[in-house]
């Protein structure tokens, strides 16, 4: 299981919010672009980085930034936040990036699903975040009366590769992975490989992630905390 430390950019800061809060929110480091090769150094095979700004407003926001860590690190990079057109995917594949993450984008526009998969489907990831059970939009900010189940249906039905499911409810609280809806979205979405984030706050949790079957696993907070050491949690899922 991969394991795939979070870099997410507001205002240009990393930063972590809790629950997806824009108010609840702390600053971890002033330089995303060190923090990237921080956890390159450290032996990420991959990194999962968000313009949380982006997420919110509907367009790609940090793009320099991000633009810069796809310069500055050599493992693979998938991107979230704001990517509502095809051209924000265009312009991503252009300066590296490996895998493209479709939020809201995916919700309001099938169409735009179909365009996606279309230009590289290899390349593309549909987020479900959700909280008790019904997937969230805006960046977190409102809650659909889509129910994460059917969500995951449609996904499957229209041919998406891969899934990323967060549980906000659970995001940034080091709490512990939501494994009963976890193994709901599993038994839904078939062979369809699934990477989780939210609540995950030590090794042990990556261990079970790994067991229920996720194809990865997304870790922000628990590193910038040091509650999970990256390096030792590598070794040890090795």
């Amino acid at each position: 299981m991969e394991v795939i430390p979070a870099i997410d950019i507001r205002g240009g800061f990393c930063v972590r919010l809790l629950k997806g809060d824009f108010s609840a929110e702390t600053i971890y480091s002033d330089d995303p672009i060190a923090v990237a090769r921080e956890w390159q150094e450290a032996g990420a095979g991959r990194l999962h980085v968000v313009d949380l700004d982006g997420a919110r407003v509907g367009r790609p926001i940090n793009v320099d930034a991000i633009g810069r860590i796809l310069e500055a690190v050599s493992v693979p990079v998938q991107i979230g936040g704001g990517l509502r057109d095809i051209a924000s995917i265009r312009n991503y594949k252009d300066k590296g990036a490996d895998r493209l993450i479709l939020g809201t984008a995916a919700i309001a526009n099938r169409p735009f699903i179909d365009a996606a998969l279309q230009l590289d489907s290899s390349a593309i990831a549909v987020a479900v975040d959700a909280a008790a059970g019904f997937v969230v939009t805006e960046g977190w900010t409102r809650t659909s009366n889509l129910r994460m189940i059917d969500y995951v249906r449609q996904l499957t039905a229209l041919g998406v590769p891969r899934i990323i499911y967060t549980d906000v409810g659970r995001d940034g609280t080091l709490t512990a992975p939501n494994y009963k809806e976890l193994a709901i979205l599993l038994r839904q979405a078939g062979n369809l490989p699934v990477i989780y984030s939210g609540g995950i706050a030590s090794v042990d949790h990556l261990h079970d992630l790994a067991n229920a079957g996720a194809e990865g696993a997304i870790v922000g907070k628990a590193l910038y905390t040091g509650d999970i050491d990256l390096a030792a949690a590598l070794a040890q899922l090795s």
